[in-house]
């Protein structure tokens, strides 16, 4: 799997959001925390912001603050906020690439590539993430030693 440096960062974000709870965090705070470009990270929240996940308020007091709470957004919701689907192929959804001979079997690898992303992003929400209480499942995967080679 590879990450865009929008989604990492767009993540990051999220998870500010998600641990400032219901004050509003200016995008200037977010890009110092995280040490992201600010002009790149407002364009994000844009997006963010369009897809329904952030609320943006102005004046003096001001800010981004999360649209629902953390524990309703996924992980998943932000990737495709900002990036689109989960996983496509050439910029295809996996059911809509065909191929032929030795390589058919390839389109099946690519749904189950996908749908385990999905069992794992969808599971995981903001709250998760921001709080460090990660759910059973992701621990132990990632408390298994062949995972960080």
């Amino acid at each position: 799997m590879r990450l865009s440096a929008r989604v990492d960062y767009a993540l990051r974000a999220a998870a500010e959001l998600a641990a400032a709870g219901a004050g509003p965090t200016t995008v200037g705070e977010l890009a110092k925390e995280q040490d992201m470009p600010p002009k790149y990270l407002e364009n994000i929240l844009l997006q963010m912001r369009r897809a329904g996940l952030v609320r943006g308020q102005r004046g003096p007091e001001g800010g981004y603050v999360l649209a629902r709470p953390a524990s309703n957004i996924s992980l998943a919701d932000v990737i495709r906020a900002v990036d689109g689907p989960l996983a496509n192929v050439r910029g295809e959804r996996p059911e809509h690439v065909g191929y032929r001979g030795p390589a058919e079997s390839l389109q099946q690898v690519w749904i189950a590539l996908r749908a385990t992303e999905r069992a794992i992003l969808e599971e995981v929400t903001l709250e998760h993430v921001a709080s460090g209480e990660l759910p059973e499942r992701v621990r132990e995967l990632a408390s298994d030693p062949a995972a960080w080679d």
